[in-house]
């Protein structure tokens, strides 16, 4: 990893980017290798294939940023433009905690910057000694140890700016991400808990609308959640259920799913899969290894379903199904117990859903189950659709020309459930056999344009938007496709592998946006008819103007 020079600036290194995408561009063996070794997009690929991919300015940051040991061009930025900020010691300290975890601790809308925060510790490595708070943080224990030899009450009370017990602000610390963190956090807090720290210590939510000063405390969030939880560190997981933590905090099972070891441990430390809303959250999951976990653990494959955006589709089986989820996963269900004759709230039976989503393996482990039912012709069209199957689709519409605009609502939101699901051919069937385009389907209410966007499917977002759709389409929580953008630039959501979301906003722009510029009063935001919004810095670039100039090759 190369080492940024103290006197970096921000100008430097964009121009340090400019030269590496114009060597590329040259064809030099030197810069496509840089590519090669540090930009995933490009990596185990062979010269011609680096080449052929015609990577862009944005690339080249990130390239530029991956070589200093950031994520993104976005955390370096950051970096440097926090570096060159004068501040008190105090302000530092709170700066940097704001770096060191997420929101929900904060009380911002931000996400952790661990990387950040790592690199501002080696240049000032007296932090943690100043404050206990960035000691907790960062896994000094030597600091933590004189703070306790100092004042043992202070093991078990809220404190520091950000008003958090030692052993929450120790599993919380996001800094636990980097394996360099991971073992001293561990240590800090094997120590904290032998010399008294309760093993439940926990805060109210502090992510708005909650704040720091008025958290949620209606959402308690432990100490566990955040080693099972926000960190998925199983070790730390396991310390802390021996020491005695609840398991049944309302969070740590929900949020561990992503990492089944820390799953296993606290369900065998007696974790209730019912009233979590885990198994619906196993669901989202393409590996069925969460939900075959819950359900053995006592998960009621028939689960009573609550109001709310997931419950369209009724008990867990539809929704497994209504997901596209594998066979294995239904298959699981099943086993446990699931009602093969199970129906949406529409009136929809499993099998038939399995058809009219493609599911032929799943509708057949259904027929084995006991389910019966038969298709409509409508069925039938909806069916061929969802397996991409144009040339069925087409006969079937041959012989009912009303087809698809007889459907009823719950058959035409398979346009956007589809676009959820990634099914890109099968919603390119659909739109030219004349469905809606601006249907409205999905978790979160929302038409094929948006879910293409969530999902970073350039390709897809660029069809619909030259069939008729528009960036002006509202979803669920009321934001357009650029509000979609925004969220998901920022998040790159997890259950999403290679989101391109660059490549969405240069659809859009391709397709008609309205003049876009840097918010004068906020450089991070860009302004959209008045309203400010805030992007990644790769997508903000492919927004603006200037990048769809010098974003061109020479």
């Amino acid at each position: 990893m190369k080492t940024l020079p103290s006197g970096a600036n921000l100008d430097h290194l964009k121009k340090q980017a400019k030269e590496l995408l114009r060597l590329y561009r040259d064809g030099d063996a030197t810069a496509i290798s840089r590519f090669t070794s540090n930009l995933p997009a490009a990596a185990h690929r062979t010269r011609d294939e680096v080449v052929a991919l015609g990577l862009r300015l944005h690339d080249a940051q990130s390239c530029i940023a991956r070589e200093y040991g950031f994520a993104s061009w976005t955390e370096l930025r950051l970096y440097v433009e926090s570096r060159a900020v004068p501040r008190e010691q105090q302000d530092w300290i709170r700066y940097w905690l704001g770096l060191a975890y997420g929101g929900d601790v904060v009380g911002s809308y931000d996400a952790g910057r661990p990387r950040v925060a790592a690199q501002l510790l080696r240049d000032h490595p007296g932090l943690p000694s100043s404050d206990v708070s960035v000691a907790c943080a960062a896994g000094q224990l030597d600091a933590i140890a004189r703070a306790v030899a100092a004042d043992p009450d202070w093991i078990n009370r809220a404190d520091g700016p950000l008003n958090l017990p030692p052993l929450v602000a120790v599993t919380h610390s996001r800094l636990g991400q980097l394996p360099e963190f991971a073992e001293r956090l561990r240590n800090c807090a094997r120590f904290l808990l032998q010399a008294g720290a309760h093993p439940n210590q926990r805060i109210g939510n502090r992510y708005p609308p909650a704040t720091l000063a008025s958290p949620d405390e209606s959402e308690p969030l432990s100490a566990l959640y955040g080693a099972a939880g926000v960190n998925r560190d199983a070790v730390l997981t396991e310390m802390l259920l021996t020491a005695g933590a609840d398991p049944n905090d309302g969070e740590s099972l929900y949020h561990s799913l992503e990492e089944p070891a820390c799953t296993r441990l606290l369900l065998a430390y007696g974790a209730r899969v019912g009233g979590t809303n885990a198994l619906r959250r196993a669901l989202d999951m393409p590996s069925p290894v969460a939900l075959e976990l819950l359900l053995a653990h006592g998960g009621d494959p028939n689960e009573p379903v609550e109001a709310g955006p997931t419950t369209t589709w009724g008990p867990p089986l539809m929704r497994a199904i209504a997901v596209r989820r594998s066979a294995r996963h239904i298959a699981a269900l099943l086993a446990a117990g699931a009602d093969p004759q199970a129906r949406t709230p529409g009136g929809v039976s499993a099998w038939r859903l399995a058809m009219q989503t493609g599911l032929r393996e799943v509708a057949d482990l259904l027929r084995e189950a006991g389910a019966d039912d038969t298709l409509s012709a409508e069925d039938e069209f909806v069916a061929a659709c969802a397996r991409a199957d144009a040339s069925e689709a087409r006969r079937i519409q041959a012989l009912h020309p009303d087809l698809p605009r007889a459907l009823p609502e719950h058959q035409l939101r398979l346009l956007p459930d589809t676009a959820a699901w990634g099914s890109r051919e099968a919603v390119k069937v659909m739109v030219e056999l004349g469905w809606p385009i601006a249907a409205r389907g999905g978790d979160w209410d929302a038409s094929a344009v948006n879910h293409a966007v969530f999902r970073g499917d350039a390709e897809l977002t660029a069809f619909l938007l030259s069939h008729g759709a528009s960036w002006r389409e509202t979803h669920g929580f009321g934001a357009d496709v650029l509000g979609t953008l925004s969220w998901a630039s920022f998040n790159e959501p997890d259950v999403i592998e290679h989101g391109d979301w660059i490549g969405c906003a240069r659809a859009l722009v391709a397709h008609g946006l309205p003049e876009i510029e840097r918010d004068p009063a906020d450089a991070e935001r860009l302004l959209i008819e008045g309203r400010p919004m805030r992007f990644s810095e790769g997508v903000a670039q492919a927004l603006l103007p200037d990048d769809r100039v010098t974003s061109k090759p020479d």
